[in-house]
């Protein structure tokens, strides 16, 4: 098989043998080549090292962003719930969850100005950082128009690492207080299944027939993971 060449390949081999910032060309160093292509060619450690800026304990801050990504298993779980972890201390904890914070109220403004479901991808990433990464199932609700903008998003339910309890008479009542025409459910699923159960699938239809007596409509019910949303509707179970 032949050696990969390229920058890309290149790159890759420096990360490998996690040589440090000041060992890469200049056109490879996260803050330039972000600023050379923009931040969509940077991978997850380049751009977690440009907001950590610099490292700890003889490591360079892309070191730093490496080992504390392989640690956390990613960058949504560092971001969520950045650790106790040296390196990162309560400053950098601080400006990590503010990052967080910032990407959800922009996903959610947007989603307050056109239709949901206009921009599918931006639901399914508002609803990664709202409730992938928590240790208990929750169940969420987003409460829209009847343009299908969101009106409103509430966290109903929190369970067990293997159920939730779901009334359906309290999400009526929720409709109702945000004069909803319209709700998409969502729940998380800790253990990072992304299969939609049984029992999801059952709760879909007794939430979509409640909701039916009042006018509301049930639109989807995702079903959210660290890695990955699937749509019951898209399986025909919505």
């Amino acid at each position: 098989m032949a050696h990969k060449t390229g920058p890309l390949a290149r790159l890759s081999r420096f990360y490998e043998a996690r040589v440090s910032i000041k060992s890469l060309p200049p056109a490879l160093r996260p803050r330039e080549k972000l600023l050379r292509l923009g931040p969509r060619a940077l991978a997850d450690a380049e751009l977690l090292a440009i907001l950590l800026r610099t490292g700890h304990g003889g490591q360079d801050a892309l070191g730093l962003s490496q080992a504390l990504l392989e640690r956390c298993g990613g960058l949504g779980a560092l971001l969520r719930q950045p650790p106790q972890a040296p390196g990162l201390g309560p400053a950098r904890r601080a400006e990590l969850g503010a990052v967080v914070e910032l990407a959800r109220r922009t996903l959610g403004q947007d989603l307050q100005q056109r239709p949901v479901f206009d921009s599918p991808d931006r639901v399914r990433e508002y609803l990664q950082l709202e409730i992938a990464h928590h240790e208990q199932e929750i169940f969420m609700v987003l409460f829209l128009d009847a343009q299908h903008q969101l009106t409103a998003a509430e966290e109903l339910f929190r369970g067990t690492l293997a159920q939730t309890s779901v009334y359906p008479r309290e999400v009526v009542k929720r409709a109702l207080a945000h004069n909803a025409a319209a709700v998409v459910l969502a729940h998380n699923h800790p253990s990072g299944c992304a299969e939609p159960s049984k029992a999801d699938a059952h709760l879909t239809q007794v939430l979509k027939n409640a909701l039916a007596l009042v006018d509301v409509r049930v639109l989807d019910h995702f079903v959210v993971t660290r890695g990955t949303v699937t749509s019951l509707a898209e399986r025909g179970l919505a």
